[in-house]
């Protein structure tokens, strides 16, 4: 009889992968060295690292990876100079760097190496390229960001090729291991978009993570918008503003697409809204615009609800728009939990 040797970091990636940062960082702190093979060492502290990044802590990560370290950490570091926001030139420097570490045929086919370069070419909105690079698998996490990357498209003129591509890696993630927590969450990603009763799996699947790992602003603000879609929008106000509690400025409190009635009484459709400029979903987004099927216009509304106003100081911005071209522009106060509406002309 053959032994399996324990998995000493099944729960610190599970931690990072429903977004429990904070989980994560901890746990990987305790986790003994000593207990580690070489490889584990490593995956530890890209995930610890990765949680920092997370958390907004790009300069910490900087900070502590040096030039001496292995190719995965050096990775992780372009990744946290590329999303730092900081000087002039970083965003470049970092893409620069990372292509020189990608032409390497000694290290370019590391898959913490690729899962960055997926990750940074999405931000850059180049698609094409990122999924170079996480179009052959290698593990379930670029498996997953294939999934994210084709559900980030704006591309409602081929959302149909989109959902096909989105089933296709799917289907992929649920041979190798259906019950795999980034394969649950890869599906709730795509029940979302499908619709219908789609949206009761997706939420059972949500509520399945709340009840195994701790509530993060991922898992809550998934349930939020399966609440939403259902129509519950007075239990699904209560699960954001907990993700608020939580975290006002994490790059995964979102407000989801939501029925939101303006000062006219008017129903709006509202774009989500997350607290980090430099983050991929804040590029900004189109009004809904209509698709051939339900699914292709759920799948462009996916692609539409990570966009972004946040004021300069500490209040979160949702902005809306009805039927007659307006936006309608909640302000969230951090501190009193406020808010306050306005109207304005799009044109």
């Amino acid at each position: 009889m053959t032994s399996t040797s324990p998995d000493h970091l099944f729960g610190l990636r599970n931690s990072f992968y429903v977004g429990a940062y904070q989980a994560a960082i901890t746990g990987s702190q305790s986790v003994p060295a000593h207990a580690l093979s070489p490889d584990e060492v490593l995956h530890r502290d890209a995930i610890l690292y990765r949680s920092y990044i997370a958390i907004g802590s790009h300069q910490l990560v900087i900070d502590e990876i040096g030039p001496a370290a292995a190719t995965p950490l050096q990775a992780v570091k372009l990744l946290a100079l590329y999303l730092s926001g900081g000087a002039a030139g970083n965003k470049e420097s970092a893409v620069s760097r990372l292509k020189e570490l990608l032409g390497d045929p000694a290290v370019g086919s590391n898959l913490i190496l690729r899962l960055v370069a997926g990750t940074i070419f999405m931000h850059q909105q180049d698609y094409a390229e990122a999924l170079k690079h996480t179009n052959s698998g290698g593990n379930m996490e670029l498996l997953a960001l294939n999934v994210r990357i084709y559900l980030q498209m704006h591309r409602p003129d081929h959302a149909e090729k989109q959902l096909r591509a989105v089933r296709h890696w799917l289907r992929v993630m649920q041979k190798l291991d259906e019950d795999h927590t980034l394969t649950q969450l890869a599906s709730a990603w795509v029940h979302l978009v499908m619709g219908g009763s789609k949206i009761q799996e997706a939420y059972l699947i949500f509520q399945d993570l709340s009840e195994k790992y701790p509530a993060s602003c991922m898992i809550l603000n998934g349930k939020a918008q399966c609440l939403m879609h259902m129509g519950n929008f007075e239990q699904a106000e209560g699960l954001l503003l907990e993700s608020l509690n939580k975290d006002a400025k994490d790059a995964q409190t979102l407000f989801k697409p939501r029925r939101v009635q303006s000062e006219t009484g008017e129903t709006c459709v509202a774009l989500s809204q997350i607290a980090q400029p430099e983050h991929v979903w804040s590029s900004g987004c189109p009004l809904l615009k209509t698709a051939s099927t339900e699914p292709a216009k759920r799948l462009h509304e996916f692609s539409c609800i990570f966009s972004l106003n946040l004021s300069p100081k500490t209040n979160t911005c949702l902005t809306a728009a009805n039927s007659k071209q307006q936006l309608i522009i909640l302000t969230f106060s951090s501190n009193s939990q406020q808010s306050t509406s306005t109207t304005r002309d799009i044109f």
